[in-house]
């Protein structure tokens, strides 16, 4: 990949050489290895993103406002579909254009959300380049940063031949060769890479007891942080991005967030935090415009309300179903009407029902997708990609026409797919709007293929919960929704947003955004909570101060240095703490019984191990079996000096086939057995 000068017939004088000659060709050298940031192209809006036209106000906004010479934060507040990706990046170019920064990272919620951004950079536009090509005059090293990023196919294409495991031989591979592999050998080292995309975790480790927590803190130093879903963050992680932002901030770095449901009292605690770093005072934030566009500087805060693109700004309805039966007739009515929908449950065991009864009402298989976490990688994998096809942006009216999609929270954040019609379990306000996002997100005719105008009529919004009253019960969620009652414990706050969206009949953005964000976490929100849920607010309420408590012990102080605190141990990377949950979970790997040996659930040449594995919560699975049969034990052993890891960092569930069913064995938090069974249709279940 070198680029050597052209040889020369006649002598040059040492002098002559060494200005003409030797440091040329050393400065082609090190930008071919990577010792110096890669070049940026000069680009406008329209040239990094050719499909924008007209670019959405956000977007213009994006390209025209004055940077400053310095660090800086953006908070981009906008609702689901006004290119706030786009104007993120825009954003991140101008500051590398402007030598403020090297490269970018990218942070989102999930892994999925992060294989979806990382397609997007590399997927070529309409005139045949991606916007890394774009972006960059010399080739940069692009990579992915997750806890299962080194399987990704893409990656692997990246890799230059390295499979990033193992060591290399410094004289048999190309230069180039050598720093891929090197980069993508662990994710600690993506943050290294001129651009990164990942989950928020991998940077949120750069202000953890980590044991490679400043070299984490030094990939993100000359970046450009993006995090997108900002919302997405519990209290906890919230916590830890504070942290992150002073640190980002105190090394001279940008920093840019991205939400449509941000409260003010959050939005004004990150942008403290940032400045915090630069060594400024709090700002000052007035603005309760939405959508707005929050600028930061060391002594300059703005606030800049922004106009919505038309195709954005809608009315969605909104309807309530109060059984499960309800909730499926609203979806075969969807598909006898040649439209597409979905059911998005807040439980994995919830969305498998909602699946089944859908099988016994009739739907054939080829019809339904069911998408939730607990598959296998591989699986889970080829269901995203499904689902992708067949909702995606690019679906067309015969692969969309009597589609069913079954999900769990998977969708609500950062996937753009597209449905006619949804049923969603009652969540939180600002989850309800994103899931909301996905309801009629793109331009379609009646049929369901991409046009110019909208045919397919006036969007609605099925919300499936318990009826509402003015006076509930403290059980007015659990007993008729136990699920959603586990997964968001807030009781008082899923009732404010029921009452709003009651009063309301309607998502009216982006001129209700505001009103109902705050209306369920602003200041004034828990003095309208019924007092039969108030002592749950209280109990969450110091669950959270609990958990933020926590988040500050394991967070490195800017202020104190590195010095060794008292019971603080670096962690390794295997315990991750940058989310808490009420259930810890376990990785999960999955081995079929068959004929006398073990094999992994997928068969494949590399990372065999990797793709049939899952996490899941310990009162699903926590710990394995005991075998009494001595061939299998000694299978167990012999099948764990095979995994890369041999099998240290995670737990086996051996299957065997019975009655055409997968069947196995495991232990749940208390130490009982129970009995589980895996298929690629409906994941990980109880037996």
């Amino acid at each position: 990949k070198y680029r050597p000068l052209p040889q020369r017939g006649a002598p040059l004088p040492l002098a002559d050489y060494w200005h003409e000659c030797a440091l040329p060709q050393a400065a082609n050298a090190l930008i071919d290895i990577g010792l110096l940031p890669r070049r940026t192209r000069p680009q406008t809006l329209v040239g990094l993103f050719d499909y924008l036209q007209p670019p959405t106000p956000l977007q213009q906004t994006a390209a025209d406002i004055p940077l400053a010479a310095m660090p800086q934060l953006f908070i981009l507040e906008d609702v689901t579909g006004a290119g706030k990706t786009e104007a993120a990046l825009l954003l991140a170019h101008r500051l590398m254009q402007a030598g403020q920064a090297d490269g970018f990272y990218f942070g989102l919620p999930t892994m999925a959300t992060s294989n979806a951004m990382f397609r997007r950079l590399i997927d070529q536009g309409l005139d045949g380049q991606c916007f890394i090509d774009k972006c960059f005059l010399d080739t940069p090293s692009l990579v992915l940063a997750h806890s299962a990023s080194r399987l990704a196919p893409a990656l692997e294409a990246l890799q230059a031949g390295g499979d990033g495991d193992t060591d290399y031989d410094k004289d048999e591979a190309a230069a180039a060769e050598q720093r891929q592999s090197w980069f993508a050998d662990s994710r600690k080292k993506a943050l290294l890479a001129d651009a990164g995309v990942g989950t928020l975790d991998q940077a949120l480790l750069a202000v953890l007891y980590s044991k490679h927590q400043s070299l984490r803190l030094l990939g993100l130093a000359r970046k450009v942080l993006i995090v997108d879903e900002v919302h997405a963050c519990d209290v906890y992680m919230l916590k830890l991005l504070e942290a992150l932002l002073t640190f980002h901030a105190a090394a001279g770095g940008s920093a840019i967030l991205l939400s449509a449901t941000l409260p003010h009292a959050t939005r004004a605690t990150l942008a403290r935090a940032y400045r915090a770093g630069l060594g400024g005072k709090t700002p000052v934030l007035q603005s309760t415009a939405y959508p707005l566009l929050t600028h930061i500087g060391q002594d300059t805060s703005d606030g800049i309300p922004l106009d919505t693109r038309p195709e954005v700004a809608r009315t969605v309805n909104i309807d309530w179903v109060h059984t499960p039966d309800a909730a499926v007739a609203v979806l075969l009515a969807a598909r006898a009407a040649g439209r597409c929908a979905c059911w998005i449950r807040n439980t994995v065991d919830d969305a498998i029902a909602a699946f089944e009864a859908l099988q016994k009402a009739g739907v054939p298989e080829v019809d339904l997708i069911l998408f939730h976490a607990r598959f296998a990688l591989s699986d889970r994998s080829a269901i995203e990609t499904a689902a992708l096809n067949t909702f995606g942006p690019d679906s067309n009216a015969a692969q969309r026409r009597g589609k069913i999609l079954i999900c769990t929270q998977v969708v609500e954040s950062s996937v753009d797919v597209d449905l006619d019609v949804m049923v969603s379990d009652l969540a939180p306000i600002d989850l309800i709007i994103q899931r909301a996002g996905r309801l009629c997100r793109h331009v379609r005719d009646a049929a369901g293929n991409r046009a110019v105008g909208n045919g397919r009529g006036q969007a609605r919004l099925w919300l499936f919960g318990p009826a509402f009253v003015t006076a509930p019960a403290a059980d007015w969620l659990s007993k008729p929704c136990p699920g959603t009652a586990a997964v968001y414990p807030d009781h008082g706050r899923l009732w404010l947003t029921a009452k709003l969206l009651r009063d309301a009949a309607a998502l009216t953005m982006p001129e209700a955004a505001r009103r109902l964000i705050e209306g369920v976490y602003g200041d004034e929100s828990e003095a309208a909570i019924p007092p039969a849920l108030l002592a749950t607010a209280y109990k969450i309420e110091g669950e959270n101060a609990a958990k933020q408590s926590h988040a500050d012990a394991n967070t490195v102080k800017l202020v104190k240095g590195y010095v060794q605190q008292e019971g603080i141990e670096p962690w390794d990377d295997t315990y991750i703490p940058t989310r808490l949950a009420d259930q810890p979970s376990v990785t999960l790997r999955l081995a079929c019984w068959e004929t006398g040996a073990l094999r992994p659930w997928v068969v494949a040449e590399k990372y065999a191990w990797e793709l049939s594995q899952l996490s899941v919560r310990i009162s699903l699975y926590a710990d394995e079996a005991v075998s009494a049969d001595p061939v299998l034990r000694t299978a167990l052993e012999a099948c764990r000096q095979t995994m890369p890891d041999k099998g240290r960092w995670s737990k086996l569930l051996v299957l065997s086939l019975e009655n055409g069913k997968w069947v196995g064995q495991g232990k749940n938090r208390k130490g009982e057995l129970v009995g589980l069974r895996y298929d690629e249709r409906l994941g990980l279940r109880r037996a």
